[in-house]
C-alpha cells in the first residue's frame, strides 16, 4: 500500500491553530490508514490504497476545508518522491547556504520560472526540479529580500515551504520502501526528474 506524506499550507501559522491529534483525526475520518503528523508545520504521513494522488490532494484539502473553516492547500508526495527530493545537487554541499524547499501542484510554467529567478541576487539561489524549487538563502531567511516576496508571489502558484532539514527528518524516519519487482516502480512512484 502506496506511502504518502502530505505537506500542508497554512497550519499553525496566521492564527490557523490546529492541534496534531485533530489534524490526525481529519485524515482517519477518510479511512487513511496509519496516519502520524510530524513536527506542528502540517507534516501528515499516511497510507491509503489510492494510486491517485492529484485525487487524494483534492479529497483531503476539501475535507480540512470543510472541518476547520479555512483553506488548506495540500501538496501529496510519496516516500519515494520526498526521498529523490533530497537527492538534488544543490543539497549534497550547501555550504553557508540555508535550503528551503517549496512544493509546487506542478512544475513552473516558463513565464513563472523566469519570474522567479530575477530574484537571483548575492543572498539568493533558486533551482526548479519538476514540482519542487529550492530556495538557497545565504542569510536569514526573514533578512532576506526575498522573504518579503515568497515564493508563491513571484511564481503566481500555491505552495508550501520546508526548510531542507525538516524534509531531510521526514525521509529518515519514514525511510520509503522498495517495492521493486522486475524493473517495475511501486504504485504511485513516479519518474525520475531532470532539474532546470
Amino acid at each position: 500500500m502506496p506511502r504518502y506524506v502530505a505537506l500542508l499550507r497554512g497550519i499553525n501559522l496566521g492564527g490557523h491553530t490546529v492541534k496534531m491529534d485533530r489534524l490526525k483525526k481529519l485524515f482517519e475520518e477518510l479511512g487513511l490508514k496509519n496516519v502520524e503528523t510530524f513536527i506542528a508545520s502540517g507534516n501528515v504521513i499516511f497510507e491509503s490504497a489510492s494510486t491517485n494522488a492529484a485525487a487524494l490532494e483534492k479529497k483531503i484539502a476539501a475535507h480540512v476545508e470543510k472541518s476547520l473553516g479555512f483553506p488548506v492547500a495540500t501538496f501529496l508526495r510519496t516516500d519515494q518522491e520526498l526521498a529523490r527530493v533530497l537527492e538534488h545537487e544543490v543539497l549534497g554541499d550547501p555550504g553557508s547556504h540555508s535550503v528551503y524547499i517549496a512544493f509546487l501542484f506542478e512544475r513552473p510554467p516558463k513565464e513563472s520560472h523566469t519570474k522567479l529567478m530575477a530574484h537571483r541576487s548575492k543572498t539568493d539561489d533558486f533551482h526548479v526540479n519538476e514540482r519542487e524549487v529550492y530556495w538557497l538563502c545565504k542569510t536569514h531567511m526573514s533578512d532576506s529580500p526575498f522573504f518579503r516576496v515568497g515564493i508563491e508571489k513571484a511564481l503566481g502558484m500555491k505552495a508550501t515551504v520546508r526548510n531542507a532539514t525538516t524534509v531531510a527528518k521526514l525521509v529518515e524516519r519514514y525511510p520509503m520502501r522498495r517495492q521493486m519487482t522486475g524493473g517495475k516502480r511501486q504504485a504511485g512512484e513516479r519518474p525520475g526528474r531532470r532539474a532546470t
